[in-house]
Parts: structure tokens; sequence; C-alpha cells
């Protein structure tokens, strides 16, 4: 009888895995336990370390949303007490929340990292793309990421997608190939075992690597309270002037502004994602602390990008659509 020898790097994932799959799990109910968030966390830093020890030119995408910051302090704690060993990219509609851009250049400053702009409106102010007839931006962001990702020859692309956002991207691997036009093939992927990852690539190809890829929102909630993560403030109850439309609360600003019989109303709301102005809603919510948006996630019975996102409405294959074409 033969028997399987396993190496000592996967006895600890099996055991990890195992650790995982016996803790409690987060529902409506209950928070997810100290010991399950370790083991992601404890994921999350193997992924980013293996990414940079591979890759020659790293990067990660940094919005100021709350995914992106999370694991821009998940690379810090996978490096300390040296400094993030990558620059930071972010792909800027012109729509972005105010909050949410000065939030991120004081989160570059206070970590010395280099920030890397990629402006959707230089794009259109030279013809190379259009204004979409819905005024929304987010779709128009792909070939200023693309363009950036050549430009800065970079190999590998951190994201903060999870799994559990969208059924396209539950489709993805932890590290996920591109081709050499940045596309993605959700027919033509690759295995992954274990904690093992294929990071091959032939020259012009990059990958993705989603390190919170097997996190929850309630996950990111309860670890963002556990360790204290500064965010935007719009991430808490605020009031604000909006107006409804496609179910959701719209802010009303500069590129937002309500139609003919869209009645403005001032209102308690706060964002649980933070993209594009004039295609992000906002929800009712008195949830004023960390503790009280985690309370608020575990009762949520969607999404923050089903609840909230109308760019996800376009169609029933919306984001996959984005992703095939090169999208975050």
């Amino acid at each position: 009888m033969s028997t399987t020898t396993f190496s000592s790097s996967e006895r600890a994932s099996s055991l990890r895995l195992a650790s995982l799959a016996q803790e409690p799990r987060s529902d409506e109910t209950k928070r997810p336990s100290q010991g399950a968030l370790d083991v992601l966390e404890a994921e999350a830093i193997h992924i980013i370390r293996e990414v940079v020890a591979e890759f020659e030119r790293p990067v990660l995408l940094f919005s100021g949303g709350k995914d992106s910051v999370l694991v821009l302090h998940l690379a810090a704690r996978a490096f300390a007490p040296g400094r993030v060993p990558f620059p930071v990219l972010h792909v800027d509609t012109g729509h972005n929340f105010p909050e949410v851009l000065a939030f991120r250049d004081e989160t570059v400053e206070r970590l010395g990292l280099t920030l890397e702009v990629a402006r959707v409106q230089d794009y259109i102010d030279d013809g190379r793309l259009a204004e979409r007839p819905d005024g929304t931006r987010n779709p128009l962001q792909t070939q200023p990421l693309l363009d950036a990702i050549a430009d800065g020859r970079h190999d590998a692309v951190f994201g903060g997608a999870r799994r559990d956002e969208d059924k396209a991207r539950a489709k993805e691997r932890i590290i996920s190939l591109r081709d050499e036009f940045g596309q993605w093939d959700p027919r033509n992927q690759r295995p992954e075992l274990w904690s093992l990852y294929n990071g091959r690539h032939l020259p012009g190809q990059h990958v993705r690597a989603f390190p919170i890829s097997n996190w929850t929102e309630l996950d990111v909630w309860s670890y963002i309270e556990r360790e204290g993560i500064p965010l935007p403030p719009l991430y808490f109850a605020h009031e604000r002037d909006v107006f409804r439309r496609d179910g959701m609360w719209r802010g009303v600003g500069e590129f937002s502004q309500p139609r003919a019989g869209e009645q403005v109303e001032r209102r308690t709301v706060r964002y649980r994602t933070v993209g594009d102005m004039s295609c992000t809603g906002a929800v009712e919510s008195d949830a004023a602390d960390t503790a009280s948006v985690v309370a608020e996630v575990a009762r949520s019975t969607l999404t923050e990008r089903g609840a909230t996102r109308a760019d996800d409405r376009i169609s029933e294959a919306a984001m996959e659509d984005r992703k095939k074409n090169g999208y975050f």
C-alpha cells in the first residue's frame, strides 16, 4: 500500500483550513470569531508575501475604499517594521467622493507610499474615451487601468475584491491570470490547491492577486473593528441630501443630481461601498461607529454591491463582462 507524504507547508495549510472550518462562521446574528479572523489574516499575509517574492513589479489598487484600505493594512503588517515594498495605484474617475480622495492622500503620506494615478478625465479630454449617456464613469476605468499597468510594467496587481461581492468575482482565483490584452477568461483558469499559487505568465501578461478573496463583508468589518483601522467618514452614519433612484438613495453632489420628479430629502445615511458618485447609493443607517456597522452588516441579506451599486445593474452579467475586458 502506498503512503502519501505531505510537506510541512501543506500540513500547515491543511490545519489552517480545518481550523477555519471548525470556527463558528458569521451569519446574521453572529460575527466571526477571533480565531477565524486570525486564519484569514494569516492567509492574506501569506498571499501578499508570495506575490512580492515571485513578481518583480507588483502594485496595489488603492482607492481609499474599505477593502483596499484593508489590503494595505495587511501589506504593512506583512513587511513591518519595513515599508510596504510596492506603490499604490488609483484609477480616478473624476467623480470620486472628495472625502475619499482626501483620505487616500492622507494615508499615502502617513505611510510614505508612492501613489500612481490614472485619470479617466485625461482620456475624455483627449478623445480616447467618451462620456456615457448615463453619466456613469465606473465602466470607463478599464482602459486607464490597463495603460497604467503597462506603463508601470506591473506584472502583479493586488486588488481588494472578495468572492461574496458578486457571482463573477466568486468565479475568480486568488492569483488570476490576465492575457496580453489584460483580459480574463472565466472558462480557462488555473487550479489552486491548498495554498499553492501559480504565478507563471508570459511577457505582456500579468496577474491580479486578491488576498482577501475568502473574506466576507462581515469579516472585513469585524477585522477593521478589532484592528482599529481608520476609514473615510462616509462609511458611518451622517446627514446628507439624497434623492431616490433605482431603489437607492443617491447623494446630491456635483456629479449626482436629481432628475425631474426626484425629490431631495435630508436623511441619515451611510455608504457601504464608495465608488463613482454617479452610480453609488447610500443606505439609511444610524450606525455611527464600527461596532454598530458590524451589527448592521450581520443583519444584512444583500452584499454591499448588490445593495448600492447601480453599475452592477446594467445587465445580469455586468460585472463579468467588465472583468473579461480587464476591469478590477
